[in-house]
């Protein structure tokens, strides 16, 4: 009997992923649409850092975001990044990792925050090219804490300092609030009770010059829209509203 070629079947096509996977894996649905050029990045909860936080905490993680940042520089399709904001703040390498990155990115960014940025969530604002953020919400700015043991306390204490300086840095650099502001704003001691800080809203974050503009998610993608168009080096584009 001829011998009979046995053919073996193709290997199956991997299904993309489920919009449950998405949100398991990254906390997002389906960020990056077929036909869309923007990609939209989601911090809300907490940022998580290098410790795992309790499983009913609603958290973003630093592991699953630097890679989405990754894709959008990688990808010619995505010409924008629009990153939304509601977050208490959270670890402060991974937060200012985050902000860094964002702030590298060679495409156009606009960041909107909504609810709240506070903490480490103002360097992430203040990262993108332009910052928006809603009449009602508002931003915390307050003095970097320790929690656990600390052993050792004149070295915590220099650590601190010098974690503190890089952050007032980047915030000082990517805004429009001068440092003698800033600090004065971190080390308020009149407006919380259990606290030295201060809380910013809408317009007040405006007026210090912490963020660009007071506005919603329209004129964050409008805003996005003319970045983009200015990069492409094309005037932007009218666009008829019936």
């Amino acid at each position: 009997m001829p011998n009979e070629e046995t053919q073996t079947p193709d290997a199956p096509v991997p299904a993309p992923p489920s919009v449950a996977g998405n949100v398991e894996s990254l906390g997002q649905t389906n960020p990056v649409q077929a036909d869309s050029n923007v990609y939209c990045l989601t911090i809300i909860g907490q940022v998580e850092g290098h410790m795992a936080l309790p499983p009913q905490n609603k958290t973003t993680k630093y592991e699953h975001v630097i890679p989405q940042l990754v894709a959008v520089e990688q990808n010619d399709r995505i010409e924008g990044l629009l990153i939304v904001l509601n977050t208490v703040g959270g670890d402060v390498e991974a937060g200012l990792a985050i902000a860094e990155m964002v702030a590298s990115l060679s495409k156009p960014t606009v960041s909107l925050v909504l609810g709240g940025g506070h903490s480490i969530g103002v360097p992430i604002a203040v990262s993108a090219d332009y910052s928006f953020i809603a009449e009602t919400a508002s931003m915390t700015i307050h003095p970097i804490r320790l929690t656990g043991m600390v052993i050792g306390v004149p070295q915590s204490f220099e650590y601190l300092e010098r974690m503190q300086e890089r952050v007032t840095r980047f915030v000082v650099e990517h805004s429009h609030i001068s440092e003698e502001k800033f600090r004065e704003l971190m080390l308020n001691t009149g407006e919380m009770a259990r606290d030295i800080g201060t809380t910013v809203v809408g317009r007040d974050a405006v007026r210090y010059g912490l963020i660009d503009e007071v506005g919603g998610l329209g004129q964050a993608m409008k805003k996005l829209s003319e970045l983009i168009d200015r990069r492409r080096g094309a005037a932007p584009v009218e666009r008829v509203v019936q």
